[in-house]
């Protein structure tokens, strides 16, 4: 009888949602309310309205372990619709929670959603951000990380401290005004300036920079080691990374170790994150400038575009001065930046989210099933109706019932699966094409470059090795030069203007994903497109919907209120959870 009332018991607070995953598995869970709202800030000297999450900008920092499942409650008080995207965070089987516009229904102001999800054999450093409407632009993002299990060692030394720096181009105008600026078919012009934690430049320069702008200061404690976990959320800026007089040491980018490689300054390009060592090893005679500052640009026009951040030793004995420390000189040598992109190699003897070497799974020895190249060109009018940007030809157009709803209600005419695998011929155009993938084939991906602007891309649910690089048109004897012994595995990557990227990627993740430049300002007009991958094998890997899944577009009618997620009140939670246990304690005493 005891052992019934406890299964009741336990059974009660599963049905109730107050403990949202551990009744299905044995992973912890971790809890997060998020709200998105507007703020009035000045990061550049310049009030501007700004989106704070939880009154932070940046937003507040999600961590987790591997395997924890997170429970993510989003409160929408902007005034346009709002989705949040867990950049890099793979949702293994689970597309219902990616928070992209073709695959979920937006947040509609005053409203709420409950994101629900498990970082599956997932370690590293990666970032959230609001998918739509251009919003990043005026911030909604922050930094995400996940720690290896106790039971898995790291590749290094465990470091001093954890040190994360959100680094980006910023403009001092509304993101609304800017996305009008692109829907009118001009450029955005150059930047105001470079954020760190969404903070402005340190006064360097009494010419470059005005007095009284806060900026980031960072306390260190000579002779210790830290990692910095630096991301690159800007808008369409690649940015060089270096911190003075310092040596930086990469062990990880986006959730891969890599061989442990030193660097006096790196470039991080838009939607890129990276974790480097830092030893503490300078004298204190005064702190060190952070710098991030732009790439690939007129250096008289941008020097303005530039973020710098202090680094200050507790004993320090005066502020930093003198010139920044020199960026690349690379102006006649367009491969300098490539060859540090191919220098990132995978550590195959590390341990990542297993406790198995990463380089065990040998990809260089597995026949490509599927070639695709995606093709980017300068955006244009398109059919005389409306400015964009193209993938293959394409701009993609949202549908107006998300794929996954359409799916489940078995709705016709959302989307079409004919996204062709090589770029068209002849006129672009406005369309809802999607791939129709392979799943669990291993496709061979060729991101081409035919734009004057350096891009990066990205593929949500998965990661893929990068194989290659190179200026120049791709053609199939480009394989000869593929890394199939060691390429880093990850989930973003460059393509420089006038140059190919190639990328091995297993489809093993049903669902339908994004791809995507990440670039703010293309993406915005329609450069990316969706893989649609379906088990046939198994229709029951894929997750059913969430209990609170959000309606719209053709089946709007359907969203009720009984099928949003209350939010419950973390002590409220706590104390009837306590409550069942001091029940079944009773119930053992009986």
């Amino acid at each position: 009888m005891a052992a019934i009332l406890k299964l009741i018991l336990l059974g009660f607070v599963c049905f109730t949602g107050l403990i949202i995953r551990p009744c299905l598995a044995g992973d912890p869970t971790v809890t997060y309310n998020f709200v998105y709202s507007f703020k009035n800030l000045s990061p550049l000297g310049v009030s501007q309205q700004v989106i704070v999450v939880n009154d932070q900008f940046p937003g507040p920092i999600v961590e987790a372990v591997t395997n924890n499942n997170l429970v993510i409650d989003v409160k929408n008080k902007l005034d346009e619709d709002l989705l949040v995207n867990w950049n890099g965070i793979q949702m293994r089987d689970n597309p219902w929670q990616d928070g992209v516009s073709a695959t979920n229904c937006p947040i509609p102001p005053k409203g709420n959603f409950t994101y629900q999800f498990q970082v599956k054999d997932q370690i590293g450093s990666f970032f959230y951000h609001p998918s739509t409407h251009f919003q990043r632009a005026s911030g909604g993002f922050g930094p995400f990380k996940i720690d290896n299990r106790s039971v898995i060692p790291l590749p290094f030394p465990k470091p001093d401290g954890d040190i994360v720096l959100m680094i980006g181009d910023w403009y001092t105008r509304d993101y609304k005004e800017l996305r009008e600026v692109l829907k009118a078919g001009k450029d955005l012009g150059i930047p105001d300036g470079v954020l760190i934690n969404g903070k402005g430049p340190y006064q360097y320069n009494t010419t470059l920079v005005p007095g009284g702008i806060e900026y980031e200061n960072i306390p260190v404690e000579p002779g210790k080691t830290y990692r910095l976990r630096v991301h690159n959320i800007g808008i369409s800026t690649s940015l060089n990374f270096r911190i003075q007089n310092h040596i930086l040491k990469l062990v990880e980018t986006e959730g891969y170790y890599t061989t442990q490689t030193n660097y006096s300054n790196f470039d991080i390009h838009v939607g890129q994150s990276y974790s480097f060592l830092v030893t503490m090893d300078q004298n204190a005679s005064s702190d060190y400038y952070i710098v991030a500052s732009a790439r690939f640009q007129n250096e008289s026009q941008w020097e303005r575009v530039t973020g710098v951040g202090i680094l200050h030793y507790s004993n320090s004995q005066g502020q930093a001065a003198g010139p920044l420390p020199d960026p690349p000189n690379d102006f006649y040598d367009k491969t300098w930046s490539m060859n540090q992109a191919r220098s990132i190699r995978q550590n195959g003897s590390a341990s990542g989210a297993r406790p198995n070497p990463q380089g065990s799974f040998h990809y260089g020895t597995i026949n490509v099933t599927q070639t695709y190249i995606f093709q980017s060109l300068p955006p244009t009018v398109i059919d005389g109706k409306k400015y964009g940007a193209t993938l293959n030809g394409i701009s993609f157009l949202k549908p107006v019932t998300p794929i996954l709803l359409a799916d489940l209600k078995d709705l016709k005419g959302d989307y079409k699966l004919d996204f062709p695998s090589k770029p068209l011929t002849g006129h672009h155009r406005l369309d809802h094409s999607i791939i129709n993938g392979t799943f669990k084939g291993f496709a061979e991906i060729i991101f081409q470059n035919n734009d004057t602007v350096m891009q990066t891309f990205h593929v949500d649910g998965f990661s893929f090795y990068v194989v290659g690089m190179d200026y120049g048109v791709w053609t199939e004897d480009r394989r000869g030069s593929y890394n199939n012994w060691d390429a880093i595995y990850r989930c973003t990557v460059q393509v420089y203007p006038g140059a190919w990227t190639a990328v091995l990627i297993y489809l093993d993740n049903p669902g339908t994903w994004n791809i995507r430049t990440e670039n703010l300002d293309r993406w915005y007009l329609g450069q990316e497109t969706y893989i649609k991958l379906v088990n046939h094998e198994d229709k029951g890997t894929l997750f059913a919907p969430p209990d609170n899944v959000r309606y719209c577009g053709a089946l709007a009618s359907l969203q009720t209120k009984e099928n949003r997620a209350p939010s419950i009140n973390g002590n409220m939670k706590l104390a009837v959870i306590m409550l069942v246990v001091v029940l079944v304690a009773l119930v053992d005493l009986h």
